[in-house]
C-alpha cells in the first residue's frame, strides 16, 4: 500500500491525475487544498523512493517534483534523476520541475531532458496552477504532443547553418555525401554542434525516414557497453529479465551517431569493429548473429591520428571510420556566425519562454563579439538562453555570464589540447569547484569531464 493522500473534487475543471512529490509535508498540504479545486485528482508524495511503484500502478499525467530530497544536498541533481525515472517508467507524463530560485540553469537542463517547464519557490498562485493546466492538457490532447518539448525540439532543428567561408565549405561537403552510404567522422571541439551536424546529414540521406539513433560513448561505462550497443537476451545477466535489442539493431535501415568515439577505451575497440567490419551484432547471452543495415557517423573532440601513434587507438577502427572526414570550425574562427546565431537562440528562447519582443543591446552585441567562446556554439546557447530567462526586453552586458577573458595573440596560437585545458580550468574556477555545473556548463558529461581533469591533472 503505497503512503501517499488522496485528494479528489467533484468541482475539479481538468480530468486527470497530478501527483505532487515534495519532502515538505507543509507544502504538500497546501497545494492538495488549493490544486483540489483545479484538477480532478490530486495525489501528494513525500518519499521520491516511491515514484517507480506508483507510477507504474497509477495512471499519472502530470507530476510537480521537488528538485532536492537529501539533507544537506542541495545540486538539484535528484530532481534530474527521479525526472529520468519518472520518463522512462510513463514516457508520456509531463513533468514539471519545482526549484529554488537559485537552481534554475539545473531546471532549464531538466527542460532539455524531457520536463515540461518548471516553477521557482516561492511560487506564485496563478502561476503554478496555470503552469500545470498546460502540462495537463498537452497531456490530454496526445495527438498534439508536449508543447513545450515540441517547441523545443522543433526550434533544436532550425539551426543557424552559419554565413562564414568556413561554414559554407562544411555544408557544401554535407550535401556531396549525405546521399551516400560513407561512414563519416565529425571532428571538432566540444560544444561546437557535431550533433547538429550528424543530424543534417541524416535528414538528407536516403535513410531520414527512420529516427536516427545517438550514443554518447563518453557517458557509456564499459560494463554496459556491448549489452547497450549489441543488446542482450533473458537471463543473461542479473538484471536481463526480457529480450533487449541494442542501439545497432534500432539503427537498423537508419544512421548510427557514435558521440565522443575518442573516449572508447582500447580493449572494447575491437568488439566495435567486428561489428562494423561484419554488420552483425550477437546479444549478450545468445550465439545468433544479427545482420544491421546501418549508415555510421562519429565524432570526436580528439585527435586520432595521435592517439594512433601513442597506441590508444586501434589504427584498423580509425580507418574504418573516417572514410569522409568532416571538420567543424571553432567559433572564435567564425566571428561572422557569432551575431546571427545569437539572434536567432533570443529569438527561439524568447518563444520558448513566453519573453516578448526581446533583442540583443549594442553591450551585449560588443560583449558577445570580443569573447572567445571556449565552449563554442554550446556555451553561446546556454548563456543566450539563461539571459533570456534572467534579462529585460533589451539584452545588455550585465545580463549575461561571461567568464572574465579575452582573446590574445596566445590564444590564437595555442593547441586544440591547450585550449581545452585553459577552458576546463576556467570553468572549474568559475564554478567554484561543483563538476556538475563545470560539466553543463562545457557541455560534456560528467564522466568526459573527469577523464579530462586527470588527463590535465587539473585537480
Amino acid at each position: 500500500m503505497h503512503k501517499h493522500s488522496y485528494y479528489t473534487t467533484r468541482m475539479a475543471k481538468l480530468n486527470g491525475t497530478i501527483c505532487i512529490v515534495d519532502d515538505n509535508r507543509s507544502i504538500l498540504k497546501t497545494l492538495e487544498i488549493l490544486l483540489a479545486d483545479h484538477f480532478q485528482k490530486v495525489i501528494t508524495l513525500s518519499n521520491p523512493e516511491q515514484i517507480p511503484s506508483l507510477f507504474r500502478s497509477e495512471r499519472i499525467d502530470v507530476a510537480l517534483l521537488d528538485m532536492n530530497y537529501t539533507t544537506g544536498i542541495n545540486n538539484g541533481n535528484e530532481g534530474l534523476y527521479w525526472l529520468s525515472q519518472i520518463k522512462n517508467i510513463s514516457q508520456k507524463t509531463e513533468v514539471v520541475l519545482f526549484t529554488a530560485y537559485a537552481y534554475i540553469d539545473l531546471a532549464v537542463s531538466g527542460i532539455k531532458n524531457g520536463a515540461f517547464d518548471f516553477i521557482t519557490k516561492p511560487w506564485e498562485n496563478e502561476k503554478l496552477i496555470e503552469t500545470l493546466q498546460k502540462a495537463m492538457n498537452s497531456r490530454r490532447n496526445e495527438t498534439k504532443g508536449n508543447k513545450k518539448g515540441t517547441l523545443l525540439q522543433a526550434s533544436e532543428k532550425e539551426h543557424f547553418k552559419g554565413i562564414s567561408p568556413a561554414m559554407s565549405r562544411l555544408y557544401e561537403q554535407i550535401e556531396k555525401i549525405a546521399a551516400t552510404d560513407a561512414n563519416v567522422l565529425i571532428t571538432g571541439e566540444n560544444g561546437t554542434g557535431k550533433e547538429v551536424i550528424a543530424r543534417e546529414i541524416h535528414t538528407r540521406s536516403r535513410r531520414k525516414e527512420n529516427e536516427l539513433v545517438i550514443v554518447d560513448m563518453g557517458a557509456l561505462t564499459e560494463t554496459l557497453f556491448e549489452s547497450e550497443l549489441f543488446g542482450h537476451v533473458k537471463g543473461a545477466f542479473t538484471d536481463a529479465k526480457a529480450d533487449r535489442p541494442g542501439k545497432f539493431e534500432a539503427a537498423s535501415q537508419s544512421s548510427i551517431f557514435l558521440d565522443e568515439i575518442g573516449n572508447l577505451p582500447f580493449h572494447l575497440q575491437a568488439k566495435l569493429l567486428s561489428v562494423l567490419q561484419q554488420r552483425k551484432v550477437t546479444r549478450v547471452g545468445s550465439n545468433n548473429p544479427r545482420e544491421v543495415d546501418i549508415r555510421l557517423i562519429c565524432a570526436t573532440n580528439c585527435n586520432l591520428p595521435e592517439m594512433v601513434k601513442q597506441g590508444r587507438f586501434r589504427e584498423d577502427l580509425f580507418y574504418r571510420i573516417n572514410t569522409i572526414t568532416l571538420e567543424i570550425p571553432p567559433l572564435r574562427n567564425r566571428k561572422e556566425d557569432l551575431i546571427p546565431m545569437a539572434e536567432m537562440f533570443v529569438s527561439r528562447y524568447a518563444k520558448m519562454y513566453e519573453r516578448e519582443n526581446m533583442s540583443l543591446g549594442k553591450s551585449a552585441i560588443e560583449k558577445i563579439k570580443s569573447y572567445p567562446w571556449p565552449g563554442n556554439v554550446r556555451e553561446l546557447q546556454h548563456t543566450i538562453e539563461r539571459a533570456v530567462i534572467m534579462g529585460n526586453h533589451v539584452l545588455e552586458e550585465y545580463d549575461f555570464c561571461f567568464q572574465n577573458t579575452t582573446v590574445t595573440d596566445d590564444d590564437q596560437n595555442m593547441t586544440l589540447e591547450e585550449l581545452e585545458k585553459t577552458a576546463i580550468a576556467n570553468a572549474i574556477r568559475n564554478c567554484d569547484g561543483n563538476l556538475s555545473l563545470v560539466a553543463q556548463q562545457l557541455g560534456i558529461t560528467r564522466q568526459t569531464l573527469y577523464n579530462k581533469i586527470k588527463k590535465y591533472n587539473l585537480l
